[in-house]
């Protein structure tokens, strides 16, 4: 156990039973008896008492230098620390429609984003993440969770064409927005990923801009894709048949929407554009973490002071008994 002493100035007073201690043997090297002849004590043995004669003297100074560490007030210091976390919630907005097989990316755009989000899911820590998906609807894929494993099992298990194919934009924000609306987390923030134009939906993003503005949420959008891109389509004999496409991505609505709530417009025309993206992001909405550290000290000048009181009472006893000098 370790010590801190709170009047580290009374262990000065160590030098006393320090000098007591040899002025003592200093002096008693330099008494003796005369005798004309030692032939009488020739052969006389020291008995056990005369061996420990000093015994007593001893125990004194053992219980001085005790009860001087007893004043000087020994304290030991137990740390405890509280984490306070601020977390983020955070849905992630993917597009699903059929465009998303284009293969500019590997295997295709579809399987790129997912593995990114992913990835990204994996590197949060004490942040809620949820998943929404839309193509000509949008629907909640996993709501907001600190299980990631839940998460990243239900990533992987999303399939496209399970709902209408097309492109609603807004139906995806007004979406992720109701998974964030009852959130009491300081920051609500949507990562919205889409490789096409508004063409579905009752509500336009814009509008859904306006409503996710209101309820303090940050929207990142991410354009995914190029202007031209190869695309898998079925033969007449069930045979795949690739050919280059025409994409188009709304920027300027992506880039207005992100902007209005306070959030960012990004462009992924390859895989390692798209992890940057992902990674900046990651840097911009970052948990905030509090430690408060708190130190508690106990005395224990008692473990000091009673043996010290005890051991100088049992010198006071021997001395006056077993180890009594005459006179």
């Amino acid at each position: 156990m370790i010590f801190k002493f709170n009047d580290p100035q009374y262990l000065y007073l160590m030098f006393i039973p320090l000098i007591a201690l040899i002025y003592h043997f200093a002096k008693k090297r330099r008494s003796y008896i005369r005798f004309s002849d030692s032939k009488t004590f020739e052969g006389v043995k020291k008995t056990l008492r005369i061996r420990f004669l000093e015994f007593p003297f001893i125990l004194k100074i053992i219980a001085a230098v005790l009860v001087i560490l007893a004043l000087a007030r020994p304290q030991s210091t137990s740390e405890s620390s509280e984490t306070i976390t601020e977390g983020i919630d955070i849905v992630i907005a993917t597009d699903i429609s059929t465009s998303m097989l284009a293969q500019d990316f590997t295997p295709n755009r579809f399987e790129a984003s997912l593995e990114v989000a992913r990835d990204f899911i994996n590197g949060r820590k004490n942040d809620r993440i949820g998943m929404v998906l839309f193509a000509g609807e949008a629907y909640t894929q996993c709501p907001l969770t600190t299980d990631y494993n839940i998460l990243e099992d239900l990533t992987g298990n999303i399939k496209m064409g399970v709902i209408e194919d097309g492109t609603a934009i807004g139906s995806g924000i007004i979406t992720a927005v109701n998974r964030l609306k009852n959130s009491k987390a300081k920051s609500k923030v949507i990562i919205l990923l889409t490789d096409g134009e508004n063409n579905r939906g009752e509500v336009s993003p814009e509008t859904a801009a306006d409503v996710a503005t209101a309820m303090e949420i940050r929207i990142y959008t991410i354009g995914i894709g190029k202007n031209r891109a190869p695309y898998p389509f079925r033969g007449p004999f069930g045979q795949t048949i690739v050919r280059e496409v025409e994409f188009k991505v709304d920027e300027e609505m992506l880039s207005n929407v992100a902007k209005v709530t306070g959030g960012k417009f990004y462009r992924a025309t390859d895989k390692d554009k798209l992890k940057f993206i992902y990674e900046e992001i990651d840097k911009l909405e970052k948990t905030k973490i509090d430690i408060k550290s708190y130190k508690r000290f106990h005395e224990k000048y008692f473990l000091f002071l009673l043996p010290g009181l005890l051991i100088f009472l049992l010198a006071l006893l021997l001395e006056n008994t077993i180890f009594m000098k005459n006179p």
